[in-house]
């Protein structure tokens, strides 16, 4: 595995993903996968994984699937996405498998596809596509200086 990616391993699980529990399992050119082990906090009322958690995985491993198509000077920003849920998503044990559909220059589509279930067994429970645009770093850099200055 190539040193970008392994640098993308670790900079995944960070901040409210590392919180969640979100951790990497595979990464290729375009492709990123994650998992989650479930803990009782990821469920709501009823028992299954809450909806939330499931859109927060969608989005932030398709983002990761898009940083594998881009130079580390470049950040990727979700600027929408849309998710459908299947069934509700029961078991100990989340997938989220995303790859790059679309790979603009100036817009990246990625789909995520999340499975739930326990080790043996698992169901598609729900789908996302999530538009993404790339953004230089100095870019972000510029724009936080510039709100530092009108506070």
């Amino acid at each position: 595995m190539n040193d970008r990616y392994e640098f993308l391993k670790e900079d995944y699980s960070q901040g409210f993903p590392a919180f969640c529990g979100f951790e990497v399992t595979e990464v290729a050119e375009g492709r990123f996968t994650s998992r989650l082990a479930v803990r009782p906090g990821h469920r709501q009322q009823d028992g299954f994984v809450h909806a939330g958690v499931i859109a927060t995985m969608a989005d932030h491993t398709a983002g990761y699937s898009a940083y594998t198509i881009v130079p580390d000077t470049i950040r990727i920003l979700t600027i929408e996405f849309k998710i459908n849920y299947f069934k509700p998503a029961v078991g100990d044990l989340l997938i989220c498998r995303s790859r790059v559909v679309n790979r603009g220059s100036r817009i990246i589509v990625a789909e995520s596809e999340i499975s739930a279930g326990s080790a043996g067994r698992k169901k598609l429970v729900s789908k996302a596509t999530v538009t993404l645009m790339p953004v230089p770093l100095n870019d972000l850099n510029q724009d936080r200086s510039s709100d530092a200055l009108r506070a």
